[in-house]
């Protein structure tokens, strides 16, 4: 039977790929959670590798954590399957890697620097708002940037998403920018872009926290280690100016 050793029955759902702590708490208050046959609704019941837990009557078990970073092509969706038949960023995956979850998405015009965990709390810490934690992007457009919208980027631009802005804004050409978000709506970018009369061509996120894409090719994946998932956790430190060359470092990549 359960006992007072071992961890709490959330973490315990979280660690089988369940879910997020807290929405593992909300199966567990369901009645969805059987800890050795019996229906569990303690949220401080703790589990031990000798108990059983079933939820919806399926054995679930500890999975080894898993977080990858994958260089998302253009043409592909962030679902498992797709009602219109788009191919899927999966068919780029092999068979061992479908059970992880995408931690937001990218459109299927937008490319770049993608997460996979089956890490519910790490998924949780990366998309909770209260983190701020940033995303950056190269974005081209299909004409040149009046420099009154990029401050308007910077000061808010109200949309028919409500008002939406950029965290930081850098020209680096006459149709080409640099956008750093920290709280990011869907379709932000585009939105904001479009809002302003410019379609973007081009869509390239480049860094999340302070983990790069670097030279991760177009469909391949790395596996993250320890000082990486630190890196995406945290944003990096403000500098006058960046070489984001000597932030990318060198995977080996699948």
């Amino acid at each position: 039977m359960a006992t007072n050793d071992g961890a709490r029955l959330n973490k315990y759902l979280a660690s089988c790929a369940v879910g997020s702590r807290r929405a593992c708490d909300e199966l567990i208050k369901a009645g969805r959670v059987e800890v050795n046959g019996a229906p569990c609704v303690n949220m401080g019941t703790r589990i031990s590798s000798a108990d059983h837990v079933k939820v919806d009557g399926k054995r679930v078990a500890p999975r080894e954590t898993l977080i990858i970073a994958f260089h998302k092509p253009r043409g592909y969706v962030c679902t498992r399957e797709d009602e219109l038949g788009r191919e899927t960023i999966y068919a780029l995956l092999p068979a061992s890697l479908h059970s992880l979850h995408h931690v937001g998405r990218l459109d299927r015009d937008s490319e770049g620097l993608l997460i996979l965990t089956n890490d519910g709390d790490l998924s949780q810490q990366l998309m909770h708002p209260s983190k701020s934690i940033e995303k950056e992007y190269l974005v081209t457009s299909n004409q040149a940037f009046e420099n009154s919208h990029l401050d308007q980027f910077l000061e808010g631009v109200f949309t028919t998403e409500g008002k939406l802005k950029a965290k930081a804004i850098e020209r680096l050409s006459s149709r080409r920018i640099k956008v750093v978000l920290d709280h990011g709506a869907k379709r932000q970018i585009r939105v904001m872009f479009d809002t302003l009369g410019y379609q973007v061509t081009k869509l390239l996120r480049v860094r999340i926290g302070a983990l790069w894409l670097g030279d991760l090719q177009p469909g391949t994946w790395a596996a993250l280690n320890a000082l990486e998932i630190q890196m995406l956790l945290g944003n990096p430190k403000p500098a006058k100016k960046r070489d984001t060359s000597d932030e990318s470092r060198t995977r080996k990549t699948n």
